[in-house]
């Protein structure tokens, strides 16, 4: 079982504004199966990183466009459910009118892979239905935009809120071992244990 890192590029759009943005698209899986987490920009880019895998399913963060521009043409490429809270349904709709996720994700439901099982964490802040995936066995988690290097998320946004993000960061992501590797949407990795001794600085400062 390993993680794989596609990073795609495009634009991110909302309450009337576009910025340029880099995504991290990971892949989790081993020879033969994989989870797509965060399907944005280039659904070419992505199929062509699963190969001839199995998609298992298409995990979203959030919905924000920036993550999810690219799921419904990668779903149909690939034959795969579009996974989504439903709290953020608001936001899906904003990047796609047709188009609906096939399922549900709800906090602690658990997906596997293989024989490794990926625990979905309800973490909004940075979005109604924000989610993290935890992959206990890998020390690894896939925070979306709820958690990067330097702090949390941004919440300045329709649909955000801060103080809801810091609870969802204190309360379900920094209990978690300071070794877990944290895979974020944008930019590098952190880890549990760097961002920890950080927290009350973030509430200072507000951001």
């Amino acid at each position: 079982m390993r993680v794989e890192k596609v990073v795609t590029s495009g634009t991110f759009n909302l309450d009337g504004g576009t910025w340029d943005v880099d995504n991290n698209v990971w892949l989790l899986g081993d020879d033969d199966q994989v989870l797509v987490i965060d399907a944005a920009h280039d659904a070419e880019a992505i199929a062509k990183a699963v190969g001839d895998r199995e998609v298992l399913a298409i995990a979203c963060t959030h919905a924000h466009d920036d993550h999810v521009n690219a799921a419904p043409a990668l779903a149909e490429r690939v034959g795969a459910p579009v996974l989504l809270h439903p709290a953020d349904d608001v936001l899906w709709r904003l990047a796609h009118e047709e188009d609906r996720p096939a399922d549900t994700l709800s906090d602690g439901d658990i997906l596997r892979v293989g024989d490794v099982e990926v625990r979905v964490l309800h973490t909004p802040g940075h979005a109604p239905g924000a989610v993290c995936f935890h992959v206990p066995e890998l020390n690894v988690l896939f925070t979306g935009d709820t958690l990067f290097q330097g702090g949390p998320g941004a919440t300045g946004r329709s649909h955000s809120d801060f103080p809801t993000i810091v609870d969802s960061i204190r309360d379900k992501l920094l209990t978690l071992p300071p070794e877990t590797t944290v895979h974020t949407g944008h930019g590098g990795d952190t880890t549990i244990g760097a961002e920890a001794p950080h927290l009350e600085e973030w509430i200072a400062r507000g951001h």
